[in-house]
């Protein structure tokens, strides 16, 4: 955190503070106390002119943020020199603004901070809030600060009761506003019991070591330091304060009267001497120019010392100018590794999730392919026998229509060949009429030559001739009987023989069906097999998703534990799917 973002969290609170309407806008009057007021605490030279120029009064209104941070960016910000002025005092300018708006303690004195222990946690407050605003305090901040002063206190947080307090707490931007952190700090439900003094103590030591970056000092109830002069080589008894770029001591615990510093760089060290001139648990800190041997009271207190000195001296190879800014960096980044940790393994059981619903849904789908499976097979069945009673109904039906057919085409010829015996006799009978018509002619001949002969007799001869032209006239209409039975015949033969004809292309027509139907009936057997093969490869496949849906399922083991940049241990989960996706896809 930079100088900037620290006075900008102070300045936003005085800004607050002078907006009465909570409409995010300041009128200029007070906008202009408030920037003189910043001018004399930062120690800038006054402008006026800028001043009256950026608020002049023909620009009617009052001033949102947005438009006083322009000018705050350019002639307060950018001109603030660090150590230049005491943060102490521009805290308590801010404080004063927001404190009178804002603060309320118990109106019957009961408050378990004074009003000077209440500015104290307000700049812890701004210290330790996320920078983004309106400014808040995450949990494990509120956590810490409190276990930090109920440590210098000796005193043990309970840290369920404060889990409780937190839950039940509405807190906004996902933490504590910091009137609401000293309402809950004066409500003394974690500080019951304790005296007023006690925590003032603990709450100015706390501030001493995160605001102002005192690493170590001295307590009275452990003693006084004694060092070692230069000149003189007697030892004297001092009051240290350690900051991570200097060793400071005192005549006394109110640091009024300053006897000398120790300026600490990357090239100092500090080393632990054996005891001598009477004195115990000495140790040394080497710089460049001197070294300074000191005494202290216990083996304890001297380790206490010799271990601050050396985080001052690390704080300084690593170019680090505060020890808390970097434990509250490593605070924040280790919160968004669990954040991370968290959102992966709510990711990780989203995904577990989606996986297992995927199974579930696989499984319904292996069910209902198992199911549409039996039910393709029963269907297949029922075709089976539907196809197969079928064939059978249609093979019956050709062969009775092939007997049929047989049996007419035996009728058929047999009718053919009493057709033909009757023709053939129809034949001779026609033979013998003509036979007999020659006979009748030779006998018209020989009737011709008897007129002639006998001329006498032709009485008797012409009754014969009657008899014979009625004869005549009867074997002539037998004649044409005969021709017409005969044209009969020969029509009838052409119609049986047409029929014939039929009954062979019927009996062909059954033969090609039939071909047909044999064919038919190797390609559903082919259609069979081929079912029965993808069957075979569906219940693969159900074997295969079996498996998989398997290997999904082992349980996530915790992963090796590995130590941050702090020294603490923390687990980390490391996902345990990327082999399986990888053998899924």
């Amino acid at each position: 955190m930079d100088l900037r973002a620290e006075l900008l969290k102070s300045i936003w609170y005085a800004f607050t503070a002078l907006d009465v309407e909570k409409s995010g806008k300041v009128s200029k009057s007070q906008l202009k106390v408030l920037s003189h007021n910043l001018y004399t605490v930062l120690c800038i030279p006054h402008d006026p002119v800028a001043l009256e120029e950026h608020f002049r009064d023909d620009d009617d209104g009052p001033v949102s943020s947005q438009g006083y941070m322009p000018y705050l960016n350019k002639y307060i910000l950018d001109k603030v020199e660090e150590g230049a002025f005491v943060k102490e005092n521009f805290d308590e300018l801010c404080w004063t603004l927001t404190a009178k708006k804002n603060y309320k303690p118990d109106r019957n004195g009961n408050s378990v901070v004074s009003h000077q222990d209440a500015f104290k946690l307000w700049c812890l407050f701004n210290f330790l809030s996320e920078d983004k605003y309106p400014l808040v305090m995450v949990p494990d901040e509120v956590e810490y600060l409190l276990k930090k002063i109920c440590t210098a206190m000796n005193v043990e947080l309970n840290s369920c009761e404060l889990e409780d307090y937190l839950s039940q707490e509405p807190q906004g931007q996902g933490g504590l506003t910091v009137w609401q952190f000293l309402d809950m700090v004066n409500s003394g439900r974690f500080l019951r019991g304790i005296e007023q003094e006690a925590i003032s103590m603990a709450v100015e030591e706390v501030y001493q070591e995160v605001i102002e970056d005192v690493l170590k000092q001295a307590r009275s109830s452990h003693g006084y330091l004694w060092k070692k002069g230069q000149l003189r080589r007697n030892w004297s008894e001092r009051w240290f304060m350690l900051k991570p770029s200097v060793l400071s001591y005192y005549m006394s615990e109110e640091r009024k009267e300053k006897k000398g510093s120790i300026a600490l760089d990357k090239h100092c060290c500090v080393e632990v001497l054996p005891d001598r001139d009477g004195k115990r648990c000495i140790f040394c800190v080497k710089t460049a120019s001197r070294t300074y041997e000191m005494s202290a009271s216990d083996t304890r207190q001297r380790q206490e010392w010799t271990l601050a000195i050396q985080t001052a001296i690390r704080l300084q190879a690593e170019g680090k100018k505060s020890l808390h800014k970097d434990l509250k960096q490593k605070r924040r980044e280790q919160r968004e590794q669990r954040e991370q940790r968290k959102a992966a393994k709510e990711e990780e059981t989203q995904r577990l999730k989606q996986l297992q619903e995927e199974k579930e849904r696989k499984l319904q789908e292996l069910e209902l392919l198992k199911e549409a499976q039996r039910q393709a097979e029963i269907l297949l069945q029922e075709e089976e026998q539907r196809r197969r009673q079928q064939h059978e109904e249609m093979q019956r039906t050709l062969e009775i229509q092939l007997r049929e057919a047989e049996q007419a085409r035996a009728s058929m010829q047999a009718e053919m060949v009493l057709k033909e015996a009757e023709a053939e006799r129809q034949r001779k009978r026609i033979l013998e009429l003509e036979d007999m018509q020659e006979r009748l002619q030779e006998a018209l001949q020989q009737e011709v030559k008897a007129r002639q002969d006998e001329e006498a007799v032709r009485y008797a001869q012409a009754r014969l001739l009657a008899e014979e032209e009625e004869k005549l006239k009867q074997l002539m209409k037998l004649k044409e009987e005969q021709e017409e039975y005969i044209i009969k015949t020969q029509m009838e033969k052409q119609v049986l023989k047409q029929e014939m004809e039929n009954k062979n292309k019927c009996l062909e027509e059954a033969q090609k069906q039939l071909e047909e139907v044999r064919v038919n009936r190797q390609r559903v057997d082919q259609d069979v097999m081929a079912a029965q093969r993808k069957l075979r490869q569906a219940s693969t496949n159900v074997k295969h998703w079996n498996v998989q849906m398997n290997r999904l399922m082992h349980p996530i083991g915790p992963g090796d534990k590995r130590t941050n940049v702090s020294g603490g241990v923390f687990t980390g989960y490391q996902p345990l799917l990327s082999r399986r996706d990888s053998s899924l896809k």
